[in-house]
């Protein structure tokens, strides 16, 4: 069954990788449905402020924004509806959102079994670092709350909301290159690894090949994610952390079950 194995579309050399750049969300936490419900309550007190007659449930959120910052998502929202918010209030949202899902992860986030030794097994062979949508804070309160913590320093942690200039999200390839350069490292000595299809594009995009992670992937909804993560350009997708350790220290995929 393909959710029970490494499989890969395109050749990876996994020889030259020297840098695994880790997304946050979905990838080394199972975080999205605490953050989707704590966002969607924040996102339907902002239609209704706007006027707009719509509401989302945790789920639909998930499926429409599923790798986007709440930036985007309130900004894509309002432009929908044609909608003005400005730049001021948008500020204050992104910052009620922000802090909203950042309680509720720290106080529900625990260790995932199998996830810290194969990062730990990861970190022996590579360096590890972390790139993501998410606004560092809440990024820090996933980290310790899962004792990730310490296998990613302050200065590989690359948030699109709080390194650049000026926020973007995923898609947008910006905070890979972003991390790229600050690394020095490009093209195939950097090996993302993303869950969502906005997060492998981003980082296609960016030219580094990418492997999607269906660690936190529901059973039900793995064959799906398998194609779109296949279509937005991953060279591989393994079901496990464990899965990757192998490919990555052996070279070879790993065929026996997550």
């Amino acid at each position: 069954m393909i959710t029970e194995r490494t499989v890969l579309w395109r050749s990876l050399d996994v020889d030259a990788v020297d840098v695994v750049l880790c997304d946050a969300d979905g990838t080394l936490f199972d975080s999205e449905e605490q953050a989707f419900a704590a966002s969607t309550a924040v996102t339907n007190r902002l239609l209704t402020t706007l006027g707009v007659d719509q509401t989302y449930t945790p789920e639909g959120l998930r499926r429409w924004a599923l790798g986007r910052t709440f930036r985007s998502v309130a900004s894509a929202l309002a432009a929908d509806a044609d909608v003005t918010i400005e730049a001021d209030a948008l500020e204050r949202w992104v910052i009620d959102e922000r802090t909203a899902v950042t309680e509720q992860l720290a106080a529900v986030l625990r260790p995932t079994a199998g996830v810290r030794d194969a990062l730990e097994e990861l970190s022996r062979r590579v360096r590890l670092c972390v790139v993501t949508s998410s606004a560092t804070p809440r990024l820090e309160a996933c980290l310790a709350a899962t004792a990730l913590d310490e296998l990613f320093a302050p200065d590989v942690r690359f948030s699109a909301e709080d390194s650049l200039p000026t926020p973007v999200s995923k898609p947008d390839p910006d905070i890979y290159r972003f991390a790229g350069e600050a690394l020095d490292v490009s093209g195939a000595r950097g090996l993302a690894v993303e869950d969502s299809v906005a997060g492998v594009r981003s980082a296609v995009a960016a030219g580094f090949p990418t492997v999607g992670m269906l660690a936190f992937v529901p059973q039900h909804a793995r064959a799906a994610r398998v194609a779109a993560l296949r279509d937005a350009g991953a060279a591989a997708v393994v079901p496990s952390w464990r899965h990757l350790a192998s490919l990555l220290v052996t070279g070879r995929p790993c065929r026996s079950n997550a």
